[in-house]
């Protein structure tokens, strides 16, 4: 059931749509559907066919407010994690030992709400409007950041709990806060993209939003430490001390939760409000139900995934790759990053203008069969500099061709009511998969070595490019076929 919700308004009533229109919403659904749901919002106007490639996206306000919003979290989500070790060095980390064990708990700080709470915040935000979901979100994630070196402070000498000073544990919990509200961010960022783009120009807009994505995993990381320290002299020629990058941080999201405030996304059709908890269970499990019907849905979701694995380990694999090539040292693997960020942006454009000419599933394939290639190349230029980072952009190119159309793909077979809970387990999956890259790529990498580690990862890339094209393809070809 869905609910109808002007965003511009105070109003709240719910309206429940007639059967037969309900019934006209799924007999509309779109050529290859595996299921009867629909495939647009019930209510929702057809939406106006554009393919102006990035110039009718860049005219549209709402969606430029969007991507601002976006710039600044999800530039603050990855500094968080380069000021969460620059804290530990600091404050916890006593001489003689490794700060591996305090960064492995905040990085379970950080993943265990992705596992508890992804497919759930979908739920919610199904239910509420979008726009405040965006704006507390990014506002209460700041106000944590800022008041996170206060609270340090004031329990520096509570002593220790379970072996571990309570301010770390302090900072643990704010770690899983701030992780918690992105759950609930992530999915209704993504639900908003169809609500306020014509149907014909998501994938150009999808191409600014992936990339903005993939390439801060990338690029965070590696500028993350240099922002912190200007943010640190700044605050120091302003009189304050210690808690520069943390201002920074916090001011970053409270920057996009003001940005988003500006928007107007028009009328919403929400699901229906259950006071029943048992009926949140029930509502994951129409999640993946219907991801379990949706085939085409289900393979773009496991493409992103596993674009996101291979990115989040070659954020990890560049600082040995830097180390091995003579030419930098191994704290300048930033380069390496850039560029792969810099083919992101390049392959953006490229679908941007010129992937509505080509099937989205050919588009991912080729894209998945180009990042093969190139890891194994990778594996033959660990001593040379420019050759590697010719390579690693090439990598980010192609890893565009997979990751916006296959998030277009997902949001035009998705129906309204329907996104908030498959973006929910999206996101799931890709926070799962994304942590065990981080954690693992180093200790892999030390007993095998990187170049095998390069060809290892090439061939899984590829094959599962090939695999899960083959299944898409057979799919639509099934519901394609004359009865």
């Amino acid at each position: 059931m869905l609910r109808e919700f002007d965003a511009d308004t105070e109003a709240t009533e719910a309206n429940c749509l007639p059967e037969a229109e309900a019934r006209r919403s799924s007999q509309g659904a779109e050529p290859g559907s595996e299921s009867g749901f629909p495939t647009q919002g019930a209510t929702q106007p057809a939406p106006v066919e554009s393919d102006n490639g990035f110039g009718a996206v860049f005219q549209n306000r709402n969606f430029l407010i969007l991507w601002a919003g976006q710039l600044f979290s999800q530039l603050a989500d990855k500094v968080y994690l380069v000021l969460m070790i620059a804290i530990i060095a600091a404050r916890f980390e006593t001489p003689g030992q490794t700060i591996s064990g305090w960064v492995a708990a905040v990085m379970i700080a950080f993943t265990v709400p992705a596992v508890l709470f992804g497919a759930l915040a979908g739920v919610f935000v199904d239910r509420w409007r979008k726009r405040p979901v965006l704006v507390w979100s990014n506002l209460l994630r700041g106000g944590l950041v800022i008041a996170l070196p206060l609270g340090i402070w004031l329990t520096t000498g509570w002593g220790a709990v379970l072996g571990l000073p309570v301010a770390f544990w302090l900072l643990l919990l704010i770690t899983f806060l701030i992780s918690t509200l992105t759950q609930f961010f992530a999915p209704a960022e993504q639900s908003m993209i169809p609500l306020i783009v014509a149907e014909g120009d998501l994938l150009s807009a999808n191409s600014l939003y992936t990339t903005t994505m993939m390439a801060s995993v990338i690029v965070g990381f590696a500028v993350g430490e240099p922002l912190l320290a200007l943010a640190d002299r700044l605050m120091l020629a302003l009189g304050i001390t210690n808690n520069g990058p943390a201002i920074l941080v916090g001011l970053s999201y409270l920057m996009a939760g003001l940005c988003l405030m500006t928007m107007a996304p028009g009328t919403e059709n929400l699901s229906a409000a259950h006071e029943d908890l048992s009926q949140f269970w029930a509502d994951i499990k129409d999640g993946l139900r219907y991801l379990g019907q949706q085939v085409q849905v289900r393979v773009a979701i496991i493409q992103l995934v596993l674009l996101s694995s291979v990115f989040a380990a070659l954020a990890v694999l560049a600082v040995r790759l830097a180390e091995m090539i003579p030419a930098i040292k191994a704290s300048q693997f930033g380069f390496l990053l850039a560029a792969g960020g810099l083919g992101l942006g390049l392959g953006a454009v490229l679908v941007g203008n010129f992937g509505p000419r080509f099937p989205r599933r050919f588009l991912s394939l080729w894209g998945a069969l180009g990042m093969g290639v190139c890891l194994i190349a990778l594996a033959w230029t660990t001593q040379q500099l420019w050759a590697s980072m010719a390579i690693i952009a090439i990598l980010g190119l192609c890893g565009a061709f997979v990751g916006i159309p296959m998030q277009t793909l997902i949001q035009e077979k998705t129906p309204e009511a329907m996104r908030g809970k498959v973006f929910g387990l999206q996101n799931n999956m890709v926070n799962i998969a994304l942590s065990l890259p981080l954690a693992l790529a180093s200790v892999v990498e030390a007993r095998l070595g990187l170049a095998n580690v390069f060809v290892g990862m090439g061939a899984l890339v590829g094959l599962g490019g090939v695999v899960t094209w083959y299944i898409a393809d057979t799919a639509l070809r099934k519901t394609q076929a004359p009865s």
